[in-house]
């Protein structure tokens, strides 16, 4: 177990990739520690932004907008549409530009409409504002690649859970935040009309400071310029007298180990020969692995820039469809529950209100930041116990049967007593988002060469199911506990259909 003085010490590092092998998360001071801080403060201020609409929008905007139910049903599809379509571009961008500028490209975009939200005065453009805001959504996959880009597959599955986890908690906070906002500049003395409208003016504001600050004091990745990464790994595996290439082509070495002594002392560079003088030294920092660890490393586990013909091969992997099956039942329902929990609440708890439903609702999101990275380092304590990444797969289809069980329950009992109600809501929730902890867990082992990709199709899928259930609610209009149980049975026969394919393709050199 890792000792309370790694969550802010300068942790140990991979001596070829120099990703970290514990997670400082109280020390924004150190480099990883300050990379982990922004990979998930950026994404919860992003998941605000993008979820800023629906705990106003059934109540004020509706009324404002003079808008339909299908109409507010349409725009939580519609809000989940542009990131799936992100997501798959992300993931892409991220291995050939890095993730960092992914990051801050997805946020300074998504920011512009959410400025805009203020002339909006009719549905359909309601309807292309959320949109266009969905933008924000696909800053998860550059938040994931970059923490994975930072820290090494002992505690990958942690730090990915613990940013992703903080930042999903937006989607609880906007539901506290956003009525908070309305209600202060309303008891100011501003029209209902245009208190919502400026509303949008914070996270915008926020959005737009995390990403300049981003790029300021962060680097692409932990070797420096992402351009620079194989060349560095190079070097490193020539300090440690083992000496290769890492190319594009996934798991192969350009050339054979040189001989020691074939090539004269006036053909060596500069730093050829500074590393000489180090040479097969491991540094204070540097974690001790053996020869063959540093080979697979540099070969397998250092992201290549993807060609089109080589991503299709990483997305129609059947390891690639494991992540992205379960991912569409778990966080796709996980996005549908954040656009009606408020409502759901409101139709069978009326007494509760505005801020009451609100506050009940934004519980679901908080707990993503216990629940979720409970699942990585549930995944990370499993991983190191029995060294095999299907232990990580066991769990995550187990978490994954469990969830479908408790959404059957909620969608048959249909409580209208609150405590049982709140108490099915967060059973589910933890299994729910404690197995989105364990996907992203897994995630780094599958085809670690591509990580971009593989993260960004496993994204896109949620939003695709988010998308899928979304539509489901919309056609059931407020039945909402017969759609919980649909989504039930829809993540348990998924989740089963999936279990037996291997978590890492057959001769992978890497990610093991």
């Amino acid at each position: 177990m890792v000792g309370v003085p790694a969550l802010w010490a300068a942790p140990e590092i991979n001596p070829i990739n120099k990703k970290a092998r514990q997670v400082p998360i109280l020390n924004p001071l150190n480099l990883y520690g300050r990379v982990f801080f922004f990979s998930w403060f950026g994404f919860m201020i992003a998941f605000w932004s993008w979820y800023a609409f629906p705990p106003l929008l059934s109540d004020i905007i509706s009324k404002d907008l003079h808008l339909q139910t299908f109409q507010v049903a349409n725009s939580n599809i519609v809000a989940l549409v542009a990131t799936l379509l992100v997501r798959l571009v992300a993931g892409p961008c991220c291995d050939r530009f890095g993730p960092r500028k992914t990051f801050a490209g997805c946020l300074l975009a998504g920011a512009v409409p959410t400025f805009l939200a203020g002339a909006v005065f009719n549905a359909p453009g309601l309807l292309a504002l959320r949109f266009f805001i969905g933008i924000l959504g696909g800053s998860f996959v550059p938040c994931q690649v970059w923490t994975t880009g930072f820290f090494d597959k002992n505690v990958v599955g942690t730090a990915n859970s613990l940013t992703a986890g903080l930042g999903n908690a937006g989607g609880g906070i906007t539901y506290f935040a956003m009525p908070a906002i309305y209600n202060s500049l309303v008891i100011d003395g501003l029209a209902p009309h245009k208190a919502w409208r400026v509303a949008f003016i914070v996270p915008g504001l926020m959005i737009v400071f995390v990403a300049i600050t981003m790029l300021l004091f962060t680097p692409d990745c932990p070797t420096g310029r992402w351009a620079d990464r194989s060349q560095i790994a190079e070097n490193a595996l020539r300090q440690h007298a083992l000496e290769g290439t890492v190319v594009d082509v996934p798991g192969v070495l350009q050339s054979e180990p040189k001989k020691s002594g074939t090539e004269s002392p006036s053909a060596l560079s500069d730093e050829e020969k500074k590393l000489d003088n180090t040479r097969g030294i491991f540094a204070d920092n540097e974690a001790q692995m053996g020869e063959q660890q540093m080979i697979d490393t540099a070969r397998g586990e250092i992201i290549q820039k993807p060609s089109f013909k080589e991503g299709m091969r990483v997305i129609f992997s059947a390891a690639t469809f494991v992540t992205g099956a379960h991912y569409f039942c778990s966080f796709g329902a996980e996005l549908a529950i954040n656009s009606v929990l408020g409502n759901y609440y409101g139709k069978n708890f009326p007494y509760l209100g505005l801020q009451g439903e609100g506050n009940w609702a934004a519980m679901f999101g908080l707990l993503n930041v216990v629940f979720r990275p409970l699942g990585g380092v549930a995944a990370d304590m499993a991983y190191r116990r029995t060294r095999s990444v299907w232990a990580k797969k066991a769990l995550l289809h187990s978490y994954g049967i469990v969830t479908g069980a408790f959404l059957i329950a909620i969608g048959l009992t249909d409580s209208h007593h609150l405590p049982t109600m709140v108490g099915l809501i967060v059973g589910m929730a933890f299994f729910l988002e404690s197995g989105n902890g364990l996907n992203y867990a897994l995630v780094p082992h599958v085809h670690p060469y591509a990580n971009g990709i593989v993260s960004g199709f496993t994204g896109a899928c949620g939003n695709l199911g988010g998308i899928i259930f979304a539509i489901i609610f919309r056609y059931n209009g407020k039945n909402y506990g017969k759609v919980f149980w649909i989504i039930g049975v829809i993540t348990i026969a998924m989740n089963l259909a999936v279990s037996w394919i291997r978590p890492i393709p057959k001769g992978q050199i890497g990610g093991r």
